[in-house]
């Protein structure tokens, strides 16, 4: 599902990701740790055809810069820091779900599962939400979509402890179905869901497991 091979890239001549290779297949859930700075977000920005990079990197047999838009509809993506948007969080969810063809109660009911009063904030612009509200809706948003893989960055950073674990649990109905590729700092929350570690440092893969718990 997710190729790369000698992945690097470069900003201001300063290497962040140094010859990476990585392989997920179908169904895999691949925990991606390492300190910051280690090349993690970069390496998801990759997979999302963000930048421009040297290597191969290819995401459900494509290329994720060249088929962008094809790309991004079998992905749902968390991001690490949330975008600055403006739009208010009802007109947000309808577009959302308009892109993927779902019904916007079906990231609603996400949503207020993790903790979100949706009715209470829907008129409020995105970016005036609480860090915890921004990402439980992203969260909702991401999970909302039918895609076969998800791409996170530490998706559960600003989350309450209750909302974690119904996070957590709603990662394990997708376990079957979905490929996952979550950045993490707090291994120890994703021992249940995953399949594999992958460990970062100085834009290196360093360590490559399976999942000991998994096994």
């Amino acid at each position: 599902m997710i190729v790369i091979e000698n992945l690097v890239k470069t900003f201001r001549r300063v290497q962040v990701l140094d010859g990476i290779g990585l392989s997920v297949e179908a169904g895999e859930r691949v925990a991606l740790i390492g300190s910051n700075g280690a090349g993690k977000t970069t390496l998801i920005r990759c997979l999302l055809g963000e930048y421009t990079c040297n290597g191969v990197v290819r995401v459900a047999d494509m290329n994720p810069r060249e088929h962008r838009s094809e790309v991004l509809k079998q992905i749902g993506f968390v991001p690490q820091l949330p975008p600055p948007l403006k739009m208010p969080v009802g007109q947000l969810i309808e577009f959302s779900a308009a892109l993927c063809g779902v019904a916007p109660a079906r990231m609603i009911g996400i949503a207020e599962e993790l903790g979100l009063n949706v009715a209470a904030v829907q008129s409020r612009q995105f970016l005036r939400l609480s860090g915890g509200m921004k990402q439980k809706l992203l969260i909702a948003i991401a999970l909302g979509r039918d895609t076969r893989v998800l791409l996170m960055d530490e998706p559960a950073a600003n989350l309450d402890p209750e909302a974690r674990g119904i996070f957590f649990d709603l990662l394990a109905k997708r376990q079957e179905d979905t490929t996952m590729l979550i950045s993490c700092h707090r291994l120890s929350e994703m021992t249940a869901i995953i399949t594999r570690v992958v460990e970062m440092d100085m834009g290196r893969v360093m360590l490559d497991r399976p999942n000991q718990e998994d096994a």
